[in-house]
């Protein structure tokens, strides 16, 4: 067995146990992958990203994502307390706009090389920005969680599956896609949600409000949404799909340590990458929302930064299904995920 095959195997027993502990224990199983896995996801992809110059085509092309992450930093915890910025949720709408920016003008990165026609790329999305204020749920809502780490997770497994033309692959592939099924197939078992979830878990619950929204008839959307949330049918399916796509998407990360090697780095940074860990496991552990609040730039920083290689796979599956489909071999895009 190729060491891919390995790769792939463990891929798929880690999604059947991430969705087996997310049917039982789905708020809990959040809240420990989210505040445990998540910031060790962070340090170390933004390390591994910053070796590899973020799939982009410029030295300093982070910054500008970086910039546009301290912004969204700012406007969701600084420009929201005034005043101006409340009126029609001025500062919803900025957010929007930089999440939009960000994922756009990544694209503008990884496409374009000369300096004047980036220029004029990244103003247009900043024009087109004005449209994505009717956008909200796609970009501030769900582009940053669930489509980061369900969708583009599920791009990147089909990437490395086309690349290699591994049944295992395919197979992996395969397993991602049906696993959410079994939270709609099988109908909610009845558990108690400890009340630590009960509690922490409403600093999440916009996504969960979000969705259940989208499969709600508007009629059937009245009542207290955290009873909802905690106590009805769709509300358990909803998180269990959320704690399965988040805890996975974790996991996947750390599966593939000895293939992308985000390991393979100095001591020194190592060790910084582990205080900073250890720092936001013992402030998760004081106070959750203390954790939350300390890393919500580090979440968003990570998932701008990512934009590149998001797009770079994109690009990656078009060119591996057209090599497939025309019989012709494809020149290898750098790196995977």
């Amino acid at each position: 067995m190729t060491e891919t095959s390995k790769i792939n195997y463990l891929n798929i027993g880690l999604m059947l146990l991430s969705a087996l502990v997310a049917f039982y224990l789905p708020f809990d199983l959040f809240l420990f992958a989210y505040a445990v896995l998540g910031p060790a996801h962070y340090l170390t992809e933004i390390s591994w990203l910053h070796e590899r110059n973020y799939f982009t085509k410029g030295k300093r092309d982070y910054v500008l994502l970086g910039i546009l992450a301290v912004l969204l930093f700012l406007s969701g915890y600084v420009f929201r307390n005034f005043n101006y910025f409340q009126t029609a949720n001025l500062w919803l709408i900025l957010s929007n706009s930089f999440v939009y920016v960000a994922f756009f003008a990544a694209l503008v990165l990884v496409l374009i090389k000369d300096s004047f026609a980036r220029f004029v790329g990244i103003a247009l999305v900043c024009i087109s920005a004005l449209l994505a204020k009717n956008y909200v749920l796609i970009f501030s809502i769900f582009l940053p969680t669930l489509i980061h780490v369900y969708v583009f997770t599920g791009l990147f497994i089909l990437y490395g599956a086309l690349k290699s033309r591994s049944q295992s692959g395919y197979l992996s592939f395969g397993v991602f896609l049906l696993c959410p099924l079994l939270f709609v197939v099988v109908d909610p078992v009845h558990f108690i949600v400890s009340q630590y979830a009960h509690t922490t878990y409403l600093y999440f619950q916009t996504v969960n409000q979000e969705l259940y929204k989208l499969f709600t008839p508007v009629q059937d959307q009245k009542g207290d949404f955290t009873q909802l949330m905690f106590n009805s049918g769709l509300g358990v399916k909803i998180m269990r799909f959320i704690a399965f796509a988040y805890t996975y998407h974790y996991l996947n990360w750390f599966s593939k340590t000895t293939v992308i090697k985000w390991h393979k780095i100095s001591k020194m940074r190592m060790a910084v990458i582990g205080c900073l860990w250890a720092i936001s496991i013992g402030l998760y552990r004081y106070d959750y929302k203390l954790g939350f609040d300390w890393l919500f730039l580090l979440s968003f920083l990570h998932v701008f930064l990512e934009f590149p290689l998001n797009h770079t796979t994109f690009i990656g599956i078009f060119t591996e299904l057209k090599g497939i489909i025309t019989g012709k071999p494809v020149v290898k895009l750098a790196g995977k995920k």
